[in-house]
């Protein structure tokens, strides 16, 4: 295949939010090493992704304007590139794509080998497409960043979104006693992926029933975290995704508190394909858009209190 052939993707031409989106017919990228041109059946979206340094720009913090958005990728092998070991064209596979690189809502996307993974057998794209950021989140956090054990008591925050619905499954799967916030009109769900109790934020403070937490996986921020640090148990664990915890509250508190980004792993992803064919992980996708639509979706997604994610249907 030519670079010198067209797509059409989603592209943003000027820093912003989700109204710079426009649709466009592009150059198609060609693989370099170690890379492979994945003709994109869906991507998944991070709603939060525009907010992001690395959405604009490069690793040295130079601009990469116009960028393609959408780093969760499900699709077919096209072409592989010099050194691509392990993977063929036609493969089926799925992976995340480095933030700080062009990303999948487009009809072909260039990812490393290293990003992906044989896409699990028993969902389609669209379900494939939902796991990557917000699977490897959840894993890093439990078997990275700590390491969550049978009989731990884990409290999970924001457990009906997009990290936090595999987070609950996940800490379940590991055996932990799985609590999780959510709100009153998401308990039932939550619930149904395995949590053993519910606390709803819309009616009780959470932090007036716990005590003696070993792990909080935080993915709301702000007050949420603030109040979270009395509920741990000396010498465990707070981890947010969404902001660094303040040292001198961890030291106050006798707390590890941690902050990460989660990075592509094909291991991990490998791991997590096996869960969602055994029956042991459910990949929720609340809502789907046509690649076109991409702005729509992004302003869906902005609007929060998804169960699950949004996914663009490329193909």
């Amino acid at each position: 295949m030519e670079a010198s052939q067209t797509m059409n993707a989603i592209r943003s031409h000027r820093r912003g939010g989700p109204e710079t989106l426009v649709y466009e017919p592009v150059a198609r990228p060609a693989p370099g090493s170690g890379e492979v041109l994945v003709e994109v059946c869906a991507a998944a979206i991070t709603p939060t992704e525009f907010t992001w340094d690395p959405t604009w720009t490069d690793q040295h913090g130079r601009s990469r304007l116009p960028i393609i958005p959408s780093h969760e990728i499900s699709g077919v092998v096209a072409q592989t590139g010099p050194d691509a070991p392990d993977i063929a064209a036609g493969d089926e596979v799925y992976g995340l794509i480095d933030f700080y690189r062009d990303g999948a809502a487009a009809e072909f996307a260039i990812a490393k080998v290293s990003e992906l993974a044989p896409k699990p057998r028993s969902v389609d794209h669209l379900h494939a497409a939902a796991l990557p950021l917000s699977a490897l989140t959840a894993w890093q956090a439990f078997r990275t960043h700590a390491f969550l054990r049978a009989g731990q008591r884990v409290l999970i925050h924001g457990g009906a979104g997009g990290v936090g619905n595999f987070a609950v499954q996940l800490a379940k799967h590991f055996g932990a006693e799985t609590i999780a916030t959510c709100s009153r009109g998401n308990a039932d769900f939550v619930k149904s992926l395995g949590a053993d109790s519910i606390l709803e934020y819309d009616r009780k403070p959470f932090e007036e029933n716990l005590k003696d937490i070993d792990l909080v996986l935080d993915t709301v921020g702000g007050e949420t975290l603030e109040r979270s640090w009395r509920v741990v148990r000396r010498r465990g664990a707070l981890i947010s995704v969404v902001e660094e915890p303040p040292a001198a509250q961890a030291e106050r508190f006798g707390v590890s508190g941690k902050f990460f980004i989660v990075e592509p792993n094909r291991g991990q992803l490998v791991e997590l394909a096996k869960l969602v064919d055994d029956g042991s992980l459910k990949p929720i996708v609340s809502e789907t858009f046509p690649l076109a639509a991409a702005r729509r979706a992004y302003e869906a997604g902005s609007r929060g209190h998804l169960r699950g994610k949004i996914v663009l249907r490329v193909r």
